[in-house]
């Protein structure tokens, strides 16, 4: 790649790697430069800008994934913000990924972030190719239609989903979500830190995959906080 430019700008083009590369030296020191480097190359769709789409996109988009698509067409309001992490007061009105997609930028030159502001049934119409998708949705029936969408191009998908003390994750290949009873459903209350807990799983996960590390997929997990206040975590095996 730095053959092709001249000194001047081959030594600026070196300065900027190995500024990136302090950027992310930590990460440099669990899989190399090469890996790291490979990441830039890396495109990914977050479907939902709220709870599990903030805290995605901020753990991801620190982490030298090179591009990010997110979609979302909601507004923020106001009962959004505890535990929409990328949000302030102040903020209520604006779109979701909008403010999102600036943030991510702000915190890590090196992601590129595009924003739909739109239904994932519109993003679906377009011909965006991406390595994974992520599902930070509240809603079955649009899970459904990730899976269609996922398998059809090939793209695997991982889904989150969270409500009161307990949430679920899989890494979905080769198995169906219409394993799950898909209905519409009002979602129940929920609190910040199991949000982040839920995205923190799958963002681990994805990062995986992307850097070419081994990932347990079409394997569902399940956990939550039981009545004496200990975190339980289920494994299944997901049918084909």
């Amino acid at each position: 790649m730095l053959e092709k430019l001249g000194d001047g700008k081959k030594h600026l083009a070196k300065e900027a790697i190995f500024k990136m590369l302090k950027y992310f030296d930590r990460q440099i020191q669990l899989w190399g430069e090469k890996t790291q480097l490979s990441l830039q190359n890396k495109s990914i769709a977050i479907i939902g800008c709220g709870g599990l789409g903030s805290s995605l996109a901020i753990a991801l988009g620190a982490s030298g994934i090179g591009k990010i698509h997110l979609i979302d067409f909601d507004e923020i309001s106001i009962h959004n913000i505890h535990r929409q992490i990328a949000f302030k007061v102040g903020d209520e009105g604006k779109f979701k990924a909008k403010i999102l997609g600036k943030l991510i930028e702000d915190r890590c030159p090196y992601v590129k972030t595009e924003v739909h502001v739109k239904s994932f049934e519109e993003f679906a119409k377009e011909d965006v190719k991406v390595d994974l998708i992520l599902d930070a949705t509240d809603n079955l029936l649009v899970r459904a239609s990730i899976d269609e969408y996922a398998k059809k191009f090939k793209i695997p998908w991982i889904y989150g989903s969270v409500e009161a003390f307990n949430g679920q994750v899989c890494f979905f290949e080769k198995s169906s979500f219409k394993t799950f009873k898909i209905k519409e459903k009002t979602p129940a209350g929920v609190a910040a830190p199991i949000v982040m807990h839920i995205a923190s799983l799958q963002a681990n996960l994805a990062l995986r995959y992307l850097a070419g590390l081994s990932v347990k997929k079409d394997y569902l997990y399940y956990l939550y906080i039981d009545d004496n206040g200990e975190l339980i975590t289920q494994k299944f095996n997901m049918p084909f």
